[in-house]
């Protein structure tokens, strides 16, 4: 497995964790760790699209 595939995975894996806080944010009812969660997701999702578009 290459570095850069290693790489992406672990991205996907920080965007399911995000999903997971923001719905553990609505069920609890929690703004500020739900636009935390929001801008985690965002972060990790502008971090991938380099990789993604590099393997093209």
């Amino acid at each position: 497995m290459s570095n850069e595939r290693i790489y992406i995975t672990g991205w996907f894996v920080f965007i399911i964790s995000a999903v997971f806080f923001i719905l553990s944010s609505l069920e609890n009812d929690d703004p500020f760790a739900f636009w935390g969660g929001v801008s985690f997701l965002f972060a990790c999702i502008i971090f991938l699209i380099p990789l993604l578009l590099r393997r093209k």
